[in-house]
Formats: structure tokens, C-alpha cells, sequence
């Protein structure tokens, strides 16, 4: 286990690179920081010249390539960072030079155990795009193939580990404190978000994720996933087809194109609904940069490395929680989260079910573009408070999802009114679901499962089951040795953490 010094000394660099762009405000201002935290914070930017606004996704990108994937989680979750620090860090976009030719060339031999003329008849040197992980090359195949060519850069395993450690150290001072920052659950963010880079880290999880993906995506015609090549693929590399298309970052040149960016925004959508609602299993980074509109007219997608799942209970109740205020039905929305326990049982459901409403009504009906996202989200974080809520790790990529869909849905058609173009589709698919028939069979398995488990029952009677909760369990959390409480070891620690990574994604507030 890394000594409490290593990442003392670690956030201190960190800190000290946020101090220096302005990062660190948010904590001062914010009422929730204890103040030794908050002094600390304002010590650690001493003697830096501060900018008059915060370039929070400048900083991230200073300190390193996991600190940009962190700044990218945190970027979707306004409600621990602030709304002003979000909008920011949504600006990284993962450029970082890129790694020396001779560096890939032997990372692929080193995986495939071949010489990479043996595997490609062209391969272009300078890579097409260099992100924090990985760089992507383009190449055609020994059997004529055009293909993208993905692979990780030099030691960054080695990179990820260490700052992750950190993170959970990080973590785990911050939430010992109480109030806020226990509610807002951060040793279980990061651990979830140490799930998330193990999965990118294993270009063979990505590529069995692209191939489940396209399996699950067939009845959705309008949406395509590229075939992966197996045969070069490997834990660092992973190579798939090419895909000739128009990025939907170039909107001028998808008009140009003739591309009906009407039809590319609602064939989003129900794409993304269709893997959320029917499958459970959806992709987690749907950005511009990841999604091209083909000759054809279909939108296709890559980058596989962050993928979501839900079960089959969390999507019945995201259906009907998204159909309620498609309606209106703010009692039926309050109901799922009293029976899914988001809301603690102590709350009362009417007065629940009133503050959904005064968060719905004033946007029901109206085109994206006339909503104020900031007023919805204020209204939302707002309700997360006054009614105890805490974090729900396994649903921060659906979460983290919703909001980067509709951000690129409004940017192809600013007039599309996404509770309209969900509904039919959300609608048929509750029909099918809640039906009699659907009712009917599920029970009869329950009840057939239930039966089953009876002798298991009678051989460990003694055995405390809990009842069943909405929250799959969380990651398993990693020890980590607390600063004593109450002293002023503890508090020089916890505020050079809140210079970091970790505790910015829980105070760092505007």
C-alpha cells in the first residue's frame, strides 16, 4: 500500500497546477467546505497568478492523461462540480501529441507476434487522432481492407494505476469528513470510474463490447457499428473497419452533403433509447467526434471503450420514470423512486412528487432550445438535496449519456422537442413490457426462481438476507489508511487533496 506521503506529495503537484488556474475558487466560495479546507485551498494558490475565470479543463490537461479522462467523467456531473466547471471541462477533448512511430510499431508486433508487414499491406505512420490512452492509425490489410488501427499508448497502465490510488486515497479523506461530501459518495464514484478505465485499458474488452454492440443494434437499421478484425486484435491493439463518413462535428459539411439532420437527430435518439430501455447495454460516449453520418444516410459510431449496462428492473423503472414526465405523471415518477430507494423512505412521496413537478412543468412541450438547462438542472440538484438523495454509481454513465445525446442531437436539429421523439417509442415499448401477457410470464419465473431457492433457504436459515434494492452493488472498495481525525495532519492532507482531481469532483463549485 502506497505511503500517505506519495500521494501528499502527488496532490500537491496537482494542487498547485489547479491553483494556477484558478480551480481551486470553487472551494473557497463553496458554504459546504469546512474551513481548514477551504484556508488550505486558499494557501495553496499563493504566490500564483490566478485568471480572473477558472480554466478548469486547461488544468486537467496540464496534469496528465488520467486526469483529462477524470475531467471528462466530471464534466457530465454539474451537480458535484457546479454547472460553471462543467460547461469548462466539456472543452477537453482528449489532444495530446502523439507517441513516436517506433513506439506503436513494436507495441503491435510485441501483441500480434508478428512483423506488421506480415499483418498490413499500408500503414500510415501519423496517427489520424492521439487521445490519453490511445492513438488511432490508418491502415489497409495484407487482404485489401481499409481499417482503423487502435493502440495504447507507451506505460500508460503504469500511469493510470498510479494516479488512480491516489484518487481513492483522495476519496476516501473527503467522504470521512460527512455532510455533503458523504451524501455525494465519492469513494464510489471513483471506484466506479476505476471500472470504466479498466475497460478501456483492454482493447479486447472494447472490441467484444463493439461486436455485443452491433449483435444488439441490427434491428435498428438507421444506426451501424463497424466490424472488428479479430485476427488483429490483442490486449493493446485493437483494429476494426473504416469508417468513410462524415464526422457530425462538421455540420456545414453534412448539409453540403445533402444529410437530413432532422433524421440523424431522431435516429439518435431512438438508437440511444434502444440500447438504454430494450438492451441495457448502451454506449457511454456518444460525442460528435464519435459519430459519422454515412453516404447512405445512417449514423455510425466508434470508440467502444466506455459502454454502459443496467438491468433489466432499473430500465423498467428508467422507462417509466423518463414516460411520467413525458405525461406528466409526476406521483407514478416519485412512486419508482421511493420503490427503486433513490429517495430515502423517511421522505414523503406527494411532497417528492411536487417537486417534480415544479422542475417538469415549465419544460414540458418545448424545443430544447427554449429550455434554460442550467434553471432544469439547478431545480433537479436541488431536489437530490432537500430530499437526501444519494449517489447512484451505477447509473452515473447512463446519467453522464443522456446529457452528451441530447447535446449532439440539439446541435444536428435545434428544434427537436426530445420528449416528442422519445415518446412513441418509449410507449410501445411500456405496452409490450407491462402488458398482461409480459405481467403474466414474468411472474411466472419469479415465482419458479423463488421455488428454487427454498432448500437454500432451509440449509441457511440463520443467513440475513437483505431485501432487494434498486442499486446493483458498487465496486469493492480498496482499504485506505484515514489521517487522524481531528488534527492538523488530517486537514493539511485533506486540503492538499482538494487541490486534486479527487476533491474537485466533489467541491469544486462555482
Amino acid at each position: 500500500m502506497t505511503h500517505p506521503a506519495v500521494h501528499i506529495w502527488r496532490l500537491l503537484k496537482w494542487g498547485r497546477v489547479l491553483a494556477k488556474h484558478g480551480a481551486l475558487r470553487g472551494i473557497e466560495r463553496d458554504v459546504l467546505t469546512p474551513p481548514p479546507v477551504r484556508r488550505l485551498a486558499k494557501i495553496a494558490r499563493l504566490g500564483a497568478r490566478v485568471p480572473d475565470k477558472p480554466a478548469y479543463a486547461d488544468a486537467f490537461q496540464a496534469i496528465g492523461p488520467a486526469a483529462i479522462k477524470f475531467g471528462q467523467a466530471l464534466a457530465t456531473r454539474p451537480d458535484i462540480v457546479g454547472q460553471e466547471a462543467a460547461d469548462d471541462l466539456s472543452r477537453l477533448q482528449d489532444a495530446l501529441p502523439p507517441a513516436p512511430f517506433d513506439q506503436i510499431r513494436a507495441a503491435i508486433e510485441q501483441s500480434l507476434e508478428r512483423p506488421l508487414e506480415q499483418m498490413f499491406r499500408e500503414f500510415d505512420p501519423e496517427p489520424i487522432g492521439a487521445a490519453s490512452i490511445a492513438q488511432v492509425h490508418r491502415a489497409v490489410t495484407t487482404e485489401g481492407r481499409l481499417v482503423a488501427v487502435k493502440v495504447l499508448r507507451p506505460n500508460i497502465e503504469e500511469d493510470f494505476a498510479r494516479a488512480l490510488e491516489t484518487y481513492e486515497w483522495a476519496a476516501a479523506q473527503v467522504e470521512s469528513m460527512g455532510g455533503e461530501a458523504a451524501r455525494l459518495r465519492p469513494r464510489l464514484v471513483i471506484a466506479t470510474f476505476r471500472q470504466w478505465t479498466a475497460r478501456e485499458l483492454d482493447l479486447r474488452r472494447e472490441a467484444a463490447s463493439a461486436s455485443e454492440l452491433r449483435e444488439a443494434m441490427i434491428a435498428e437499421s438507421g444506426f451501424y457499428v463497424p466490424e472488428i478484425d479479430w485476427s488483429r486484435t490483442a490486449r493493446r491493439v485493437l483494429t476494426l473497419e473504416w469508417i468513410a463518413g462524415l464526422k457530425l462535428t462538421d455540420r456545414e459539411a453534412l448539409v453540403a452533403a445533402g444529410h437530413d439532420l432532422k433524421a440523424l437527430a431522431a435516429t439518435l435518439v431512438r438508437a440511444f433509447l434502444r440500447q438504454a430501455v430494450v438492451d441495457g447495454f448502451f454506449h457511454a460516449d456518444l460525442h460528435q467526434g464519435n459519430l459519422f453520418a454515412l453516404p447512405d444516410g445512417r449514423l455510425a459510431v466508434i470508440d467502444f471503450g466506455i459502454m454502459g449496462r443496467i438491468d433489466r428492473r432499473a430500465r423498467m423503472w428508467l422507462a417509466e420514470i423518463l414516460y411520467g414526465l413525458i405525461t406528466g405523471n409526476y406521483r407514478r415518477v416519485a412512486e419508482i423512486h421511493f420503490e427503486a430507494q433513490y429517495v430515502p423512505a423517511h421522505h414523503n412521496l406527494e411532497e417528492f412528487a411536487t417537486a417534480l413537478r415544479a422542475v417538469g412543468e415549465p419544460i414540458r412541450g418545448l424545443p430544447v432550445k427554449d429550455i434554460s438547462v442550467g434553471q432544469m438542472l439547478d431545480g433537479l440538484f436541488k431536489i437530490t438535496r432537500d430530499f437526501d438523495m444519494p449517489t447512484q454509481p451505477h447509473l452515473l454513465l447512463l446519467q453522464k449519456t443522456m446529457v452528451m445525446e441530447e447535446g449532439v442531437a440539439t446541435a444536428l436539429d435545434p428544434d427537436i422537442n426530445m420528449w416528442e421523439t422519445a415518446e412513441p417509442f418509449l410507449r410501445e415499448w411500456l405496452r409490450s413490457e407491462l402488458g398482461p401477457e409480459t405481467q403474466l410470464a414474468d411472474r411466472l419465473v419469479e415465482d419458479f426462481r423463488t421455488l428454487r431457492k427454498i432448500p437454500e433457504l432451509i440449509r441457511r436459515i440463520d443467513y440475513y438476507y437483505p431485501p432487494p434494492g434498486a442499486a446493483p452493488p458498487g465496486p469493492p472498495l480498496p482499504e485506505v489508511r484515514l489521517v487522524r481525525r481531528g488534527g492538523f495532519w488530517r486537514y493539511f492532507a485533506v486540503g492538499l487533496l482538494s487541490a486534486s482531481a479527487g476533491a474537485s469532483a466533489v467541491f469544486l463549485l462555482s
